[in-house]
């Protein structure tokens, strides 16, 4: 969607998954990855870089020399955008609105995920209403981003750890209130 714009940020000051020089020895980067719905950029590291004939971008990462570097994140996010989180909330007519996400995995090959959602409400008519217990976001990363259609302006980020064939490597992530039209659901 043309609301969608996704960054990662190796170079912000003080945050968590910032860094000067990855575990390649290139300067930490800002890189747009998509901007207003365009594949601009992706992470990059030397080897990976080979493979795609493109120069690696500062994204090489690993947790410790155990570990082989590989393309990784730093402080990733969704840009704000313009919609009001009073108007996302009241254009859902039967929903749930994910307030804290908990933890979760993706399969890097084909961009599955699940993620346990740690607080968060029913909607219905435009109303957040009662708390459910025990519900995961299902889906896949392309089809996700496709399915957002309205991105609001309160950017907020939060540490986490991300976890990978190199280690786990500390990492900013986030995003503002936004509205995906159609996503899987589960739990009780």
């Amino acid at each position: 969607n043309e609301k969608v714009t996704a960054i990662d940020d190796g170079t912000i000051p003080n945050a968590w998954g910032s860094f000067n020089i990855d575990d390649e020895g290139n300067p930490s980067q800002k890189k747009i990855l998509i901007e207003n719905g365009i594949l601009k950029s992706y992470m990059i590291d030397k080897l990976n870089g080979r493979r795609m004939g493109m120069e690696a971008n500062g994204s090489s990462r690993r947790q410790s020399y155990e570990y082989d570097p590989t393309s990784r994140m730093s402080n990733t996010y969704i840009a704000a955008g313009n919609d009001k989180n009073e108007d996302i909330i009241a254009s859902i007519e039967n929903g749930l609105y994910a307030k804290k996400m908990g933890g979760g995995s993706v399969n890097p090959l084909t961009g599955a995920f699940n993620f346990a959602v740690t607080e968060g409400y029913l909607v219905r008519n435009g109303k957040i209403c009662e708390p459910v217990r025990g519900a995961a976001l299902i889906g896949t990363g392309s089809e996700i981003l496709q399915n957002i259609d309205m991105v609001g302006q309160n950017l907020a980020r939060a540490q986490g750890m991300c976890g990978s064939s190199s280690g786990s490597v500390p990492t900013d992530v986030g995003q503002p209130l936004i509205r995906v039209s159609t996503i899987t659901v589960g739990g009780r």
